[in-house]
């Protein structure tokens, strides 16, 4: 069997594997190991499990992942989003669906503390949809504008999955993160206007809130807030301005954020060891994926597989649309089955040569790749967003997919801006000192 002919069987075994329900670190390190063992013998592959993971994980970059996960937790735990919500919901019940789009920009709002759309959609769910669901709203709608907007986590940053982007791809994280904020007001802005709309026309879907609020009450509500744009000023204008980096951002917002409980009076122990231990179990599995994503991309290159690949497509193509194209298919297809995470480090080995290739920028290619792991956060069977809602709330999980479907309209006019205009993408990384 040839090195390219191996590399194929390696992936095909890795797919088997996580149908079967390996944990994706596991399939992607036993299949590599065996594969670089089959290639260039065992000391070879010894030495490869050996060092390379390590090596890959040391890397001080990836230190802003726990932080920013320790942010996103503390400000969880000190409960600062019930707030958030509220203040929202105040100031834009009036609207066709007003609870809904104050839920949406809730989401936009507490992804930019925490940096997961997993941990958005689980904390928006239990705090929104109950409110949602007393005045009778859609229970499709209900649901599905949590889980849409949970997504936003991925996107607007701080943002994980581009953390562990830029370092696999070789860019500025820094620009990575700032890259995503106007697509993240974008979606957020589409999905405003969508709800809207659809209230407007049909209001049994979102029934008025009667309700009357002075404007001391709407202001008073504001005053509650101050921790979250204290948290994106000392994150993202840090990182903007370039005072700090993606690195030291993450350890100053997870510090502010404790700052914030502790003036809030929600720093007691029990909060800050749940937090603790909820930033490092979600580090431990991020880490132990990337070890295997690592070894899985040594093992492709040894084959020759990634750089085949991009010849074919370049010989059937001289197209960045047909990349964009293909991309798009692979994204789709794997998110409605695997994490994030897994998709995006399996994926990345495979598809980073094409890109060099096409010359597509690496920025505006990280926000798309980003934007499509978003999408398959919410696409059946396995959407998980959609079944973090389903295990707040008691609703069936048909009736929030039913609901997610107005979303994933939504995404498709946002994917083809973001395609046809890429200076959305790169607009304000090229204005920041981050490139």
């Amino acid at each position: 069997m040839s090195p390219l002919e191996t590399g194929v069987f390696g992936l095909g075994a890795i797919l088997v594997l996580l149908a079967l329900r390996v944990p994706v670190g596991l399939a992607l390190g036993m299949v590599s190991f065996l594969g670089i063992w089959k290639i260039n013998g065992l000391a070879t592959a010894a030495g490869t499990i050996a060092i390379l993971p390590y090596d890959f994980i040391a890397h001080w970059t990836l230190s802003a992942v726990p932080m920013f996960l320790l942010m996103g937790a503390i400000v969880y735990y000190s409960g600062v989003t019930s707030s958030l919500f509220r203040a929202a919901r105040l100031w834009l019940a009036g609207l066709p669906g007003g609870l809904a789009v104050a839920t949406n920009m809730a989401c936009a709002g507490f992804a930019a503390a925490s940096g997961s759309s997993l941990a958005t959609a689980s904390a928006m769910a239990k705090i929104a949809t109950p409110e949602m669901l007393r005045y009778r709203y859609d229970p499709g709608l209900a649901t599905g504008v949590v889980a849409s907007g949970g997504t936003l986590g991925s996107l607007i940053p701080p943002s994980i999955l581009f953390v562990l982007y830029g370092i696999f791809a070789e860019e500025s994280v820094s620009a990575l993160l700032i890259a995503g904020i106007l697509p993240g007001l974008l979606t957020a802005a589409f999905y405003t206007v969508m709800i809207v709309i659809r209230c407007k026309l049909d209001p049994s879907l979102a029934p008025p809130v009667l309700e009357r609020v002075s404007w001391s009450a709407k202001f008073s509500a504001l005053r509650d807030i101050w921790p979250f744009p204290l948290l994106i000023l000392g994150v993202i204008g840090g990182i903007y301005s370039g005072v700090t980096t993606v690195t030291e951002a993450g350890a100053f917002g997870a510090l502010l954020a404790f700052v914030i409980a502790l003036v809030m009076g929600k720093s007691g122990l029990g909060n800050m060891r749940a937090a603790v231990l909820e930033a490092v179990s979600s580090t431990a599995n991020i880490f132990f994926i990337a070890a295997g994503a690592i070894m899985l991309t040594r093992f492709l290159v040894l084959t020759g597989l990634p750089f085949a690949l991009s010849d074919v497509v370049t010989a059937y193509s001289n197209s960045q649309w047909t990349v964009l194209a293909f991309t798009t298919v692979i994204y789709l297809v794997l998110g409605s089955f695997l994490d994030p995470v897994g998709i995006m480090l399996l994926t990345l080995p495979l598809l980073l040569p094409m890109f060099d290739a096409f010359k597509m920028d690496g920025i505006w290619m990280g926000v798309l790749v980003v934007k499509f792991l978003e999408i398959g956060l919410l696409t059946p069977p396995v959407g998980l967003n959609v079944f973090a809602v389903r295990t707040a709330v008691d609703v069936p999980i048909a009736t929030i997919f039913r609901g997610v479907g107005w979303f994933l309209v939504c995404e498709i006019f946002i994917v083809l801006c973001l395609m046809v205009w890429p200076e959305i993408s790169l607009f304000l990384p090229n204005l920041a000192t981050t490139r």
